[in-house]
């Protein structure tokens, strides 16, 4: 039996022992496992997964549903936390709420569990309101639709602002031979709110991992989200996530994905605007290596006048690593006085690593700022001898020299704390220790 045979099959079994008493719910459960049905995963005939195959990934027998729950330590992660700071903290061990590791709250704004927000009357209005708004309806998205159970529920009500940051985590057990994991967040601010957020998929073996997340963002009039992405998974591991955002009037919402680990991932992240004076931000780095895969597809869509994105993707891929990156920008007719910026830079290590790059921009408006470009290339072999006569072994030579193509994205990282810890990812990615102390 096939994966997709295996959910299908498991569909009943699940909702039996999930339903939320909410029919709003359990109506698009059944739709979306319909849709799923119909339209099953995505494969490379679907042009926006021309570079990314899911084939091996799939051929895995995993658990749909963890037999028991498990408890891992606080000092056994703690490293995988941001540390240093007061934070919000929805944790998850292998789909299940870790209690013991997580410091939720309702004072003012909600951060709690997804389970919470879909069963109790009180976030009725917002479930209704917000939930399954944006996503698509078909593959990915529609499976993990009819299969929502957990993840995290945030709101940032009125003119409210988190004094935190809110850490969402996930981790994966090696007590499954294999798991299937589909974590589902909603994330909803309110008019003049502000909020940040940091996400982190980690898993804690070797095993194979596949987790397909959803994450549903609202940004309401004058919001202001920083939304930051760490994956740095074990080779076993595999994420899709998808991500997508509604803006409204006046709000402002930057993504940063660092993509460090894992066998295959796949970030899909799509901004809609629908209001004047948006501004929409999208930066990443990606640092992989050995057989590694890494898909950046990104779209902002461009509806009204008076707007602006920016897309800034570094990649540094080494030994036999694949690297996507397929952005497209849409302005719409209506959406004159636009600004829209993508680049996307590469550096190849070696031969045998491969990028794939495909900026795109689509624009109906006659009066726009629109640019897009690439770059691939290997490191400077001047900047690399001018090091090396100064001292610097040719190890730490060549990390200074990549970590500085990079160093652009981490200088718009809001939280010092955050960019601590990036900054030591980095320094572990390229083995050396030499001015990242930081």
């Amino acid at each position: 039996m096939d994966l997709k045979e295996k959910l299908l099959s498991s569909y009943i079994a699940f909702e039996n022992q999930n339903s939320v008493g909410n029919s709003f719910v359990n109506e698009l459960r059944v739709e979306a496992i319909k849709n799923f049905e119909a339209t099953g995963f995505p494969s490379k005939k679907n042009e926006n997964w021309k570079y990314t195959s899911l084939k091996k990934i799939l051929n895995v027998d995993y658990s749909l549903f963890p037999e028991s729950e498990h408890t891992i330590e606080y000092r056994d992660v703690q490293s995988y936390f941001l540390r240093d700071i007061d934070t919000y903290k929805i944790v998850f061990i292998d789909g299940k709420y870790a209690s013991h590791l997580s410091q939720t709250t309702h004072e003012g704004i909600d951060v709690c569990l997804m389970s919470s927000a879909l069963t109790q009357t009180k976030y009725r209005a917002v479930i209704e309101n917000y939930f399954n708004k944006i996503a698509p309806k078909e593959n990915l998205t529609a499976l993990n639709t009819a299969f929502c159970s957990e993840g995290a529920y945030i709101h940032i009500k009125k003119n409210k602002v988190s004094k935190r940051p809110i850490q969402i985590i996930h981790f994966s057990t090696f007590r499954e031979s294999a798991l299937l994991l589909q974590p589902r967040n909603l994330i909803v601010v309110d008019e003049n709110a502000h909020v940040q957020v940091i996400e982190r998929h980690q898993s804690l073996t070797e095993n194979p991992t596949l987790t397909n997340s959803l994450t549903e963002i609202f940004a309401n009039k004058r919001a202001n989200i920083d939304y930051y992405k760490i994956q740095n998974d074990k080779s076993g591991a595999s994420l899709i996530d998808n991500t997508f955002i509604d803006q409204q009037q006046e709000s402002n919402v930057a993504v940063h994905t660092f993509s460090f680990g894992g066998k295959l991932t796949r970030n899909n992240l799509n901004f809609h605007q629908n209001g004047q004076r948006i501004e929409s931000i999208l930066k990443g780095i990606s640092i992989i290596g050995q057989k590694q895969h890494i898909d950046h597809n990104t779209l902002v869509h461009h509806m009204s006048p008076n707007c602006e994105s920016h897309q800034d993707y570094k990649g540094i891929f080494s030994d036999s690593a694949v690297g996507v990156f397929n952005g497209k920008v849409v302005v719409e007719k209506e959406a004159q006085k636009t600004n829209a910026f993508q680049t996307n830079n590469n550096l190849l290590v070696n031969d045998k690593a491969t990028i794939n790059t495909k900026p795109q921009l689509e624009i109906f408006a006659d009066d726009v700022k629109c640019s897009h470009g690439c770059t691939i290339g290997q490191l400077d072999e001047n900047a690399m001898f001018y090091l090396q006569t100064r001292g610097i072994p040719q190890k730490e030579a060549k990390a200074l020299l990549m970590y500085a193509f990079a160093n652009n994205v981490l200088e718009s990282v809001k939280i010092p704390q955050l960019k601590k810890s990036v900054n030591k990812i980095i320094a572990e990615k390229l083995g050396v220790n030499i001015g990242f102390d930081l």
